[in-house]
């Protein structure tokens, strides 16, 4: 006659059977094989235990057992289970995925690479949720080349963390050819159960040039819109940043390299206005330039969904909305140190270097 292992707990090990046993965190199967161990102890039998807990006398015999041998851990942890061998090689689909395209595409989906493993689409799912792939996104980069990005990087970014005093600094761009843009058909309004409507087609009824300066202190914005973009527009914006500015103050003009702004009839004004400094972006570092911050909510605020039937309607809009951000201005802080962003673009090189090397052998 086969006899039940006998059980015996030191003070330790019962107090914690029975912290699991009453505990409602742990799952109710640990819970209960905590409680037949703890029953196992008081001399009860495994018939004993299983009338009182509901449950099988081969389930109590066997976590009896298993306690027996190998204590708390093996009535925590499950032993592996039987069945089917797993057919899913992860470490080939996450290969295939990273350096490997299918035909006739640049990616591939979870069927396709599915159709070429010989597995289940979501067992491609599951294996590219682990690895953190996901093939059908891309981000867009692009690291500057300009051999002086160091320098213009620490200028401006120095304007920024530390700027100079009795001063003023302003970020200024163009944001070209905004296109007055008229639907096809009118549209129907947002509406319980019913997101808002637009045609995707549109009519175009002229552009505008936007020429902005964000002050980098209190974020307010000098705007004005011209109809072309070239220097003398540029000229006459300046003009308007000089009216619109204290004449005590020295001001920091933080530009991009179009060739508007090194014109020499614009170099010939400023030299006329010794207060005016320009710095200049390096070349495709555009994002160094804080009025895009404001270019893009303009944009998505005011302008992508918006609909004007002429080019002066298109400018009343932009204006209010300049007049409106001015009300309640709110400066975007720069908090990034030149010493970090030069860190982020020596590894963008060094990866490109690589890229570069392996293509070449």
């Amino acid at each position: 006659m086969r006899m039940a292992p006998v059980i015996n707990l030191t003070p330790e090990a019962r107090k914690r059977l029975k912290r699991m046993a009453n505990s409602n965190t742990v799952s109710v199967r640990e819970a209960r094989r905590a409680a037949m161990v703890l029953l196992a102890a008081d001399d009860l039998t495994n018939g004993q235990i299983a009338d009182r807990l509901g449950v099988g006398r081969v389930s109590v015999g066997r976590w009896r057992s298993r306690y027996a041998e190998g204590g708390l851990a093996a009535i925590v942890q499950d032993r592996p289970r039987g069945g089917r061998p797993r057919r899913v090689d992860r470490h080939e689909i996450v290969r295939l995925t990273t350096q490997t395209k299918p035909p006739g595409a640049t990616h591939w989906s979870t069927r396709t690479l599915a159709a070429a493993t010989g597995v289940s689409a979501s067992s491609i799912r599951r294996v590219w949720r682990a690895h953190g792939l996901k093939p059908h996104r891309v981000e867009t980069f692009k690291v500057s080349r300009d051999p002086h990005f160091i320098e213009k990087l620490e200028d401006i970014v120095g304007l920024y963390l530390n700027p100079p005093e009795h001063a003023l600094v302003l970020c200024c761009d163009e944001k070209s050819q905004v296109q007055a843009l008229d639907r096809t058909q009118p549209g129907l309004p947002l509406k319980k159960g019913r997101a808002a409507t637009m045609t995707h087609d549109y009519k175009r009824h002229g552009t505008t040039t936007l020429f902005a300066a964000l002050n980098v202190l209190d974020g307010t914005v000098i705007g004005h819109c011209q109809a072309r973009h070239r220097h003398l527009e540029w000229l006459k914006f300046l003009r308007q940043i000089e009216r619109s500015t204290p004449q005590d103050k020295s001001l920091h003009l933080i530009c991009d390299n179009y060739s508007t702004h090194k014109h020499p009839h614009v170099k010939a004004w400023l030299e006329k206005h010794p207060r005016f400094q320009l710095h200049f972006t390096p070349t495709s570092a555009s994002w160094l330039n804080m009025v895009e911050r404001f270019f893009r909510d303009l944009t998505t605020r005011q302008l992508r969904r918006g609909v004007f039937i002429s080019v002066p309607e298109l400018i009343q809009s932009i204006e209010g909305y300049i007049a409106e951000h001015n009300q309640n201005p709110k400066p975007f802080i720069w908090t990034a140190k030149a010493s970090d962003i030069l860190e982020k673009v020596v590894r963008a090189n060094r990866r490109l270097s690589s890229k570069q090397n392996g293509a070449l052998h």
